[in-house]
């Protein structure tokens, strides 16, 4: 068999546009916070800083000739649209800090955007009208967050900063590793800029995470040194837990002070470990909670799930309302979180929390039917299988909370799939500046008697 000619250097690389400018309308926004736009010659351009209606030059900043779509920052604005404003980060625009997304954009238009996402992504993925997810469009601010064009919520209550090779703390540029120094968070919550993370050498670091309680007056620090670094003296202008992530099992363990923060949410003090979740948004939590009850409408006696459940928020919750007569199962991965979610439920008598996948233990319990189920899955979501067994136990409402649309969208049209349809819908800004939105659907049997 005659060998193919091998191809020339030039013939099997792509030619990279990188740099290349051009000049474009910028079209809707997208999910992901950028917005779509189109060379002359029809290659989609995913366009970051700019806003839909402007006319924009935009520069590459990833992809190449005959590649799908190119990445690009919007570098000068050539017609403005009305919502844009001047940034109020100096740390944000092209090629700096990757932690905001909308920092140019009005508070109501970040909103407007937000939710424009959401609809988009529920037409395309569940086949879903707003009307149909019973919503009205609305993104709503947390309490405290409508603020006037110019500034900025301080919300952000877990921060992780990236260390450069000069011993300063920064954020990562956007889908880069390259750090961006900074003097101060905008978005950071009052309790971690007053450790003064910013302004000490972290020299040995790979990064520093701030985590300032929202319940308590609780501060921690997680430091995860560099190879063979050790650790600094850890002098911080208030009070501070220490953590380090460990070199050898990525496992994260306790130095100084407590291991863990206490967070408070519906009346109710929960222990949170370093390696537990819990929403950074200091109106999160609490708002979460009543999305989720006001739409289950838990009654005395009913027999609850509360899956991918963490340290136990919407569990506590939900064992509060269904009495001693009703009982709730808590599945979670995480081996601390479980730990800390069976401390914070002990008072329970009829709360069990079990360890491990959601698609793994949920066929093991052998339960066969629920009234009630609350779902908090991560980013991908719950994924058909769980959806379609979760589908089977015949519960009368059940709340899903998501932190991506996307996965929500594709999880609705798998539970339409399996009998169930969105009785209510309603969208949370718990992320200002940001393109990312929390979600809470509330799901019912599609016909009465299901």
């Amino acid at each position: 068999m005659q060998a193919e000619p091998k191809k020339s250097q030039a013939e099997s690389r792509a030619v990279s546009l990188v740099g290349e400018e051009y000049e474009v309308e910028i079209g809707p926004v997208a999910h992901g916070g950028h917005c779509i736009a189109r060379t002359s010659e029809g290659q989609v351009l995913f366009v970051r800083h700019a806003l839909p209606g402007e006319r924009v030059v935009a520069r590459v900043t990833e992809g190449e000739e005959g590649a799908r779509f190119l990445r690009a920052d919007a570098v000068e604005i050539l017609d403005a649209s009305k919502d844009r404003i001047e940034a109020p980060c100096p740390f944000a625009g092209p090629g700096r800090c990757g932690g905001c997304d909308w920092q140019h954009a009005k508070p109501g238009a970040q909103r407007r955007l937000k939710g424009e996402v959401v609809t988009e992504q529920l037409k395309r993925l569940a086949g879903l009208t707003p009307e149909e997810a019973g919503w009205d469009g609305t993104v709503m601010p947390a309490e405290g967050d409508k603020v006037p064009a110019g500034q900025v919520p301080s919300w952000r209550t877990r921060v992780q900063y990236a260390v450069d090779a000069e011993g300063r703390a920064g954020l990562r540029k956007h889908r880069s590793h390259e750090v961006q120094p900074i003097d101060h968070c905008m978005i950071a919550a009052e309790g971690v800029s007053e450790l003064g993370i910013e302004r000490r050498d972290w020299s040995g670091m790979e990064s520093v995470e701030a985590i300032a309680a929202t319940g308590s007056q609780d501060r921690m620090v997680i430091l995860e040194p560099r190879p063979g670094a050790r650790l600094p003296l850890v002098e911080l202008d208030k009070p501070v837990s220490v953590m380090r992530v460990e070199e050898k099992d990525g496992g994260v363990h306790r130095v100084h002070g407590r291991a863990f923060v206490r967070e408070r949410a519906d009346d109710r003090t929960y222990r949170v470990g370093s390696g537990g979740f819990w929403q950074v948004h200091p109106q999160a939590a609490d708002t979460l909670v009543r999305a989720v009850m006001q739409g289950l409408l838990p009654r005395k006696g009913d027999m609850a799930l509360d899956l991918y459940c963490g340290v136990g928020l919407f569990a506590g919750a939900l064992a509060d309302r269904v009495g001693d007569k009703g009982a709730v199962l808590g599945i979670e991965s995480g081996k601390r979180a479980v730990e800390d979610a069976r401390h914070n439920l002990a008072s329970f008598d009829r709360v069990r929390i079990e360890q491990g996948k959601v698609e793994a233990v949920l066929p093991r319990t052998g339960i066969s039917e629920a009234d009630l189920v609350v779902l908090d899955p991560p980013r991908a979501g719950a994924g058909r299988k769980t959806v379609q067994h979760l589908s089977s136990l015949g519960a009368r409402r059940i709340a899903y909370v998501a932190c991506d649309p996307a996965a929500l969208a594709r999880d609705l049209g798998y539970f339409r799939d399996g009998g169930y349809r969105v009785r209510m819908l309603r969208v949370f800004d718990l992320f200002p500046m940001t393109s990312h939105v929390e979600c809470v659907a509330i799901l019912e049997p599609a016909q009465k008697g299901l």
